[in-house]
């Protein structure tokens, strides 16, 4: 009997321990990225609004869960999953971090949704990592920056906010699909059975 949308779309116990070991994973990643960015300020006090180059990898799970389960809520359980685990954890930014992550996943989600859920393909993640740094730099322009200068800060802030993601989040998180379905670890889904077309 084929398989209904309804049926394609519905989770199977193997998509949700998948995503929540992306999200585990990467909840770790985002609470040591957080160290990380810390310690890399001074770097930036030149030109602080350009540490948002180091944003991308903060939003690879929206794409690369996408991009691997393939249903309907994967790129949104993953990235607030992610950060979610981040905050408990003690990340330095607290609770707050657990809405920044539903909005970054809403982001990833509108791209794969747009293509209901069909294409995975190279320029769709690459939208899909852009979507996810617009959302967050949306977050952040208000609730992180609403008091630092407009044109110094808070604009270039967004705009490499959304470059980092299309190129961290979109490109790298494509290639990260790939180079794990090489590996056979992902054979029980879509995205390992077509390597070639992913």
């Amino acid at each position: 009997m084929p398989h209904t949308t309804t049926d394609s779309n519905r989770w199977r116990t193997i998509d949700i321990v998948v995503a929540a070991v992306i999200a585990v994973a990467f909840g770790v990643i985002f609470w040591a990225w957080g160290l990380v960015w810390k310690a890399a300020d001074p770097a930036f006090a030149a030109a602080p609004a350009s540490q948002a180059v180091m944003y991308g990898v903060w939003l690879v799970p929206a794409v690369l869960g996408g991009l691997v389960i393939r249903k309907p809520g994967a790129a949104l359980f993953c990235e607030a999953v992610a950060a979610t685990v981040s905050a408990l954890l003690g990340a330095e930014w607290g609770g707050i971090t657990i809405v920044q992550g539903l909005i970054q996943g809403l982001g990833a989600e509108l791209a794969f949704a747009a293509f209901r859920y069909r294409s995975f393909r190279l320029p769709v993640a690459v939208l899909a990592g852009a979507l996810t740094g617009l959302s967050a730099a949306v977050f952040d322009f208000f609730a992180w920056n609403a008091e630092y200068d407009l044109v110094s800060y808070r604009l270039p802030y967004a705009a490499l906010t959304v470059l980092s993601a299309a190129a961290v989040a979109g490109v790298g998180g494509w290639y990260l699909t790939r180079a794990l379905a090489e590996t056979g670890v992902l054979d029980r889904f879509p995205a390992g059975r077509d390597r070639t077309l992913v």
